[in-house]
């Protein structure tokens, strides 16, 4: 197979620049290379997943753009800026919920709203807003160990909006959800991201969710963890269950399928 370097958006409009950004762990006295020489850019609001095989560097990269790991070597920059750290234009949602157990949905939704000082009446507003944006209206006085997965997931994605993030960052969110909750999360968060447009790149090991929801497919590949492919995805919005069971969808499927488990342990994609 020929692999495809990525065309890169043109610096002036990129929301996110990946540039040459390798990562190099300690590992039983050796250095291990989870990202080697990664580039790629990402456009205002543009949907972006990207996928790969375990132990390609895509929680790697996730983190680098969080600002929870230093690149090695090279720049990640959002908005022209790089990175220094964790900050509020990026919203973070993980696979593990990461509610807190002893606040309602609605002070959890609130709680950024509280560390950024804004007073409680404008608190409760933002956060009502997003609760019944994600379908957690009735639930918004309940405690997390009264909600399904699904509904925790939902208050987690309620809570990163409500601070206003222009970007999210996601890492397998629905990765430990059942399929039909899964797949209707996927819809709900199109439905969200079409209506509160932000910049999103969302970490998945599954190829149908890959393609379902983004503009583009980034596909890595492992050892080194480097881009082995980009996938541009043509379908319509709003996804649905017509357009999942569309040949146009079960072609682009394919291509990113055989690129994920077919790739050829050959030189690094971004040399040529």
């Amino acid at each position: 197979m020929t692999t495809t370097t990525p065309t890169p958006a043109p610096a002036a409009t990129a929301k996110i620049s990946v540039q040459e950004v390798s990562k190099t762990f300690p590992l039983r006295g050796e250095d291990f290379v989870a990202l080697d020489r990664v580039s790629l850019d990402i456009a205002d609001n543009e949907f972006v997943t990207v996928v790969g095989p375990s132990g390609c560097g895509k929680s790697t990269l996730m983190n680098v753009l969080a600002g929870l790991e230093e690149p090695t070597s090279g720049r990640a920059l959002v908005d022209g800026k790089d990175v220094a750290g964790p900050g509020p234009d990026r919203g973070v949602i993980f696979q593990q919920y990461a509610l807190f157990p002893w606040l309602t949905v609605r002070k959890n939704v609130e709680f950024g709203l509280k560390v950024a000082g804004l007073p409680a009446a404008e608190r409760r507003e933002r956060a009502e807003h997003f609760i019944r944006l994600v379908g957690l209206d009735q639930f918004a006085d309940a405690l997390p160990k009264m909600l399904s997965g699904g509904m925790k997931q939902r208050c987690a994605i309620a809570r990163a909006y409500a601070v206003d993030p222009s970007i999210l960052l996601m890492d397998e969110p629905f990765g430990a959800l059942d399929a039909l909750t899964r797949v209707t999360l996927q819809e709900q968060l199109l439905e969200t991201w079409s209506r509160e447009k932000r910049t999103v790149m969302f970490i998945t090991h599954d190829v149908d969710e890959a393609v379902f929801l983004a503009n583009r497919v980034v596909v890595m590949a492992a050892r080194p963890g480097r881009i082995y492919d980009v996938v541009d995805v043509g379908l319509p919005y709003p996804r649905t269950e017509e357009v999942r069971l569309s040949p146009e969808f079960a072609r682009l499927r394919n291509r990113v399928w055989h690129s994920v488990y077919h790739q050829t342990p050959a030189l690094n994609a971004q040399e040529g």
